[in-house]
């Protein structure tokens, strides 16, 4: 009963016998008294009202939540103590393992050296200041909008921001880990507190300056300073200054020793300098004299990663910290982690031994320096179906002055080993100029004809021509000047002849082409325009990883396996999650990719890369070479492994690419020789102790659609049954056309200018008649050296001018074939 209810019943029951009456107001008046110590649900109030707090409770509650909030503060702010940085700062080695678990390396040994604030410059500390926190000689050593920045961040999922003062910085640097969570950002937040409060602005920034990571292995500003620009850090000039500031956003980033950072880099260094001025640290007068940028030393390569190991490791590196956003370069570099790598020493030491063989039997750097040099070599091995990464050929060695790594590399032509994804396309697609029952664009199969004259006009799927830059109708070339008639894919495929697959390309789109190639593992930033005419000939740059991956997808059977190579990784001892494999994804039917492979075993069985025969098992593979000869490939795979093998001439202080004519003392280089020499001794010792294994039977795909102008009846010249090497691979002359000798042609031994005698005539060329094939083009025929006629070797190209093509009527552009 309510108050008002007793009251009531008292006040009717007094009207009765008095004793009654008198016990019951007794009882109602002692319980209208009564008093709660927490009234609630409010006594007397109903509905609603009754469970709505008064606003003295709310007062009361708040008050009572911020004594506790601040008892608890207080109890940590008072137990948090201040670690000792010296223990703290001593690094440890990140150890990396072979797939075996045996150790392949260690690195981290922490190149650092504290020194004095009186031993760091001033242009440093003001650089610093100006760059990271303005206000850091007046801040309270808090930032609470960047502390409450990274802690939304953390709560949606997303990355943290660094903290924004230089005392939180130092705090983390020196106390804490790197890992972004908010227990890590609550210790953070007390111990920054209590160093602003016990150490002066100067101490904290000589702790900062101390323990900052800024590349280059280098922790504190004395490392820094030596790692950059080989001087004592007292000795740094204000530009050399304000670029080590820079450094502090992302040493990963602003490094202008990497080519793609130097315009990041030196607008931050700009940007530092004019902040300097801001601030008082430099007059404009001194800011003036900073107009060339400070370029640092060349990078001293460690010890103790020599030969492939550097490549190996820096592979595992991007991959640990793609994987992980908790693990930074900074991270690694402290120290604690143990990284397991997909790597097989064996095959890692077999891959290196294969190129360097190569290389001693074919170049000759004293005897011919104008060619022979700056050769560069990349290569990568992955399990098809699984994605790891078992080998790697990255480079010479950091000992030798190579830093990039070639397996990785970017930037160069891959050639007509794109082809495959135009076929693939053709199969799984369709093309636009016929359409099934079903309305859709028809899927052919690899006898499907297309013209592969020299110098033949390409059509649109609407039947109009496709049109140069220059206005005039586009004529694609072919590696030589011959008109083969209408030819199947398979052969187009096997002589790797431009013209086919420049129209398929046409037939199916280029964009449907590129969508396939993603979908096989190529990275869509390194395709060039698919709009373009010669986007099937491999303008795209992809890099041997990525190359190897996607035609791991074709020996997979259609599944394509993302690569890797790190399988565990401890931080600290504890494991990290991430790492597990990935499933493998359908990118092709079955049957498109099991009959592509079948096309590129004719490739490698009868076509541009015979000398895998020495193989003795089946081999699927193309070869691909390039604009103006400037890169040559192999790629090529079993049912177990897949290799690609890149080769070009780089120079090494512009980073252009140079022609590989006359290297080895060759006219031209191509990817049936050099590059498929290298797998072919690779996978000789590879796959020594594994079955020999046959690819799947191809089931039927598409149909045989031509295209158009092609005969009723086949005119494509037969296939050659029997060929050694390149230059034993016969071409059988159309049937409609008549034999004509062919001229006397020697295997050339040197290279006019080159390393020939000085007393052998220069031969001329006319135009020739047409040969009769009994060599294959370009592999296989010596090539008459400086001739004198307009048509350049080659077929395709890179297309000029607003990535549209050319028209080739006058000559065409320069080739990218076989």
């Amino acid at each position: 009963m309510t108050r008002a209810e007793m009251r009531k019943a008292g006040q009717k029951k007094g009207k009765g016998s008095g004793k009654q009456g008198a016990a019951a107001g007794s009882a109602a008046a002692a319980a209208s008294g009564k008093k709660r110590f927490i009234d609630y649900p409010r006594f007397g109030k109903t509905g609603v009202r009754r469970w709505l707090p008064s606003w003295k409770q709310l007062l009361s509650g708040f008050l009572l939540v911020f004594a506790c909030f601040v008892g608890v503060v207080f109890y940590l702010y008072q137990t948090t103590q201040i670690p000792d940085m010296n223990k703290l700062v001593q690094g440890q080695n990140t150890i990396y393992y072979w797939a075996d678990n045996t150790e392949m390396a260690r690195k981290g040994q922490t190149n650092r050296q504290i020194v004095p604030l009186q031993d760091i410059s001033p242009n440093l500390q003001n650089a610093v200041i100006a760059a990271e926190n303005q206000d850091f000689r007046n801040d309270h050593g808090i930032d609470p909008k960047g502390m409450l920045r990274a802690v939304y961040n953390m709560a949606k999922g997303g990355e943290t921001q660094g903290a924004s003062t230089i005392t939180q910085q130092y705090v983390k640097n020196a106390y804490l880990s790197q890992e972004q969570t908010l227990s890590r950002k609550v210790k953070e937040f007390f111990i920054t507190l209590k160093v602003d409060q016990k150490q002066s602005k100067d101490e904290v920034l000589t702790g900062y300056l101390n323990t900052s990571w800024f590349g280059r292995g280098a922790n504190g500003a004395q490392a820094a300073a030596q790692a950059y620009y080989g001087v004592n850090a007292k000795d740094l000039n204000a530009c050399q200054s304000a670029m080590l500031a820079g450094l502090l956003k992302g040493a990963a980033y602003y490094d202008p020793t990497n080519p793609a950072n130097k315009e990041r880099a030196q607008g931050r260094w700009s940007w530092i300098l004019d902040n300097m001025v801001k601030t008082k640290a430099l007059t404009p007068e001194e800011r003036a004299k900073c107009t060339t940028f400070p370029d640092p030393i060349p990078l001293k390569p460690s010890s103790n990663l020599n030969g492939e190991i550097s490549y190996l490791v820096d592979t595992a590196n991007k991959y640990v910290m793609n994987t992980d956003k908790n693990i930074t370069q900074q991270v690694l570099d402290k120290g604690g982690l143990k990284i397991y790598t997909t790597f097989e020493k064996d095959k890692v030491d077999a891959l290196k031994k294969a190129v360097d063989d190569v290389k001693a039997e074919n170049l000759d750097p004293q005897k011919r320096p104008d060619n022979d040099t700056n050769i560069q070599f990349g290569s990568a091995s992955i399990r098809p179906g699984d994605g790891a990464i078992v080998a790697l050929y990255g480079g010479d060695g950091v000992e030798n002055g190579h830093f990039d790594n070639n397996a990785d590399a970017t930037g160069v032509q891959v050639g007509s080993t794109f082809k495959p994804f135009v076929l693939a396309t053709a199969m799984q697609v369709g093309v636009q100029t016929a359409k099934g029952d079903d309305g859709k664009p028809k899927r052919i199969n690899a006898d499907s004809r297309y013209l592969a004259d020299d110098m033949s006009e390409i059509r649109k799927p609407d039947g109009s021509l496709v049109i140069g830059d220059d206005g005039k109708t586009y004529h694609q070339k072919n590696e030589d000047s011959s008109k083969h008639g209408y030819v199947s894919l398979r052969q187009a495929m096997q002589y790797s002849y431009n013209v086919p697959f420049v129209q398929l390309n046409q037939d199916v789109g280029g964009q449907n082409v590129a969508d396939i190639a993603v979908q096989m593992g190529i990275r869509k930033d390194s395709l060039a325009d698919p709009k373009t005419a010669t986007f099937p000939l491999g303008t795209s740059t992809i890099s041997p990883i990525r190359m190897a991956t996607a035609y791991g997808t074709l020996a997979a059977s259609g599944k394509e396996a993302e690569p890797y190579s790190v399988t565990k990784v401890e931080w600290d001892g504890v494991a990290r999650t991430g790492f597990a494999k990935k499933e493998a994804k359908v990118a092709l039917e079955p049957a498109v990719a099991d009959n592509v492979t079948d096309v590129l075993v004719n490739v490698a069985a009868k076509g541009t890369g015979t000398k895998t025969l020495a193989l003795g098992r089946p081999v699927a593979g193309k070869t691909g070479t390039t604009d103006e000869n400037k890169s040559a490939w192999w790629v090529g795979y079993t049912p177990q492994l897949v290799t690609s093998v890149a080769m070009w001439r780089e120079d090494p202080a512009q980073h252009q690419r140079q022609s590989l004519n006359g290297t080895g003392g060759k006219a031209s280089i191509h990817g049936g020789d050099i590059p498929t020499d290298v797998f072919t001794r690779y996978m000789k010792v590879a796959l020594a102790n594994e079955k020999k294994l046959d690819f799947p039977n191809p089931q039927p795909i598409g149909s045989e659609v031509d295209s158009s102008g092609a005969p009723s009846t086949a005119t494509a010249v037969s296939t050659p049954t029997t060929a050694d090497t390149p230059s034993a691979t016969a071409q059988t002359q159309q049937p409609t056309q008549p034999a004509q000798p062919q001229p006397p042609q020697p295997t050339p031994t040197c290279v006019p200018g080159v390393d020939c005698p000085g007393d052998q005539p220069s031969p001329t060329k006319t135009k020739p008649p047409r040969p009769t094939n009994t060599c294959l083009p370009v592999i296989g025929c010596p090539t008459t050296p400086a001739p004198t006629d307009t048509t350049t070797p080659g077929g395709g190209g890179k297309p000029t001018g607003g990535g549209k093509p050319t028209s080739t009527a006058t000559g065409g552009p320069p080739g990218v074939g076989g």
